[in-house]
């Protein structure tokens, strides 16, 4: 199959994501500078894609990493509130009963195709979220790293984190990870179930692409039978309960201050984001 490679596809143009087909294969780039925010900007393009690759049937595989080294997805934009207009748009697509932030697990769980993650940097907050949500993510032993470091801020995760923790490791250790929110290595998240493998970095690459490519040759239809006899559960209530607890917690004034402190200090910047817990720790 013909390869392409572009910011562009079905006619639509992409700013934040890089869009690479091969052999049956989407290889996904994000590249949201300085430090792959999860902003209203990044979410409304990865719907938009995955919603124009759900009808490709060419496509078998989506492989996501990062144009940036250091991280994946640093958290959810500090100033996502700014961007309003797109918030709402986001709002009203969601499916019924899930926050904005919760549907981006959500859409990545019901895509059509296998998605895995190639995780290389960091991944915190919604981004650790993104992880646990797509059907594989391996990550590199030497540098992927993963947190739940909401708790730090005055909240708990929204976006599915205490869901697919709880699917993926015991109680205690999805206790751990949220109140502890300290960052994990790679060798732990894989021991405790967060990710599929820790690999070493100079295999990965080779690693994920055969795994990708392997899955994209199977023969028609067993991708999606695999993914229907094990299809992902949505407890209702737990994304309820999850939504309630975090909306008491988003808007209170301790929270407000812990934020504007943080960005004060140099969140969402590369030297502050990669010492995140360090810096939020000093402001509580």
């Amino acid at each position: 199959m013909e390869q392409i490679s572009t910011s562009i596809f079905k006619e639509k143009n992409y700013k934040l994501l890089h869009l690479n087909i091969e052999n049956g294969v989407a290889s996904v780039t994000l590249d949201n500078v300085p430090v792959n925010a999860l902003s209203g900007k990044l979410i409304k393009e990865l719907r938009q894609l995955l919603s124009d690759l759900s009808k490709d049937n060419d496509v078998k595989v989506i492989v996501f990493d990062s144009a940036n080294p250091d991280f994946f997805i640093a958290h959810v934009d500090i100033n996502i509130l700014e961007e309003q207009d797109i918030l709402d748009e986001l709002g009203k697509a969601a499916p019924e009963g899930l926050n904005i932030f919760q549907a981006v697990g959500e859409m990545l769980r019901e895509q059509p195709q296998l998605t895995i993650v190639k995780l290389k940097g960091i991944a915190r907050g919604g981004g650790a979220e993104f992880v646990a949500a797509a059907d594989m993510s391996f990550a590199s032993l030497e540098k992927g790293k993963l947190s739940q470091c909401e708790a730090l801020m005055g909240i708990i995760p929204g976006g599915g984190a205490t869901q697919y923790l709880s699917m993926r490791m015991t109680r205690g250790r999805s206790l751990e990870v949220i109140l502890g929110a300290d960052l994990f290595d790679a060798a732990t998240a894989e021991r405790y179930g967060w990710i599929n493998r820790a690999v070493p970095d100079m295999e990965i690459d080779t690693f994920v692409g055969q795994m990708a490519k392997h899955i994209a040759a199977l023969p028609e239809g067993v991708i999606a039978t695999a993914k229907k006899v094990l299809p992902p559960v949505r407890n209702v209530e737990g994304f309820k309960a999850e939504n309630d607890g975090w909306a008491t917690l988003a808007f209170s004034p301790r929270t407000a201050e812990i934020m504007k402190g943080a960005m004060e200090h140099g969140a969402q910047t590369v030297e502050g984001e990669l010492k995140l817990e360090e810096l939020l720790r000093s402001l509580i």
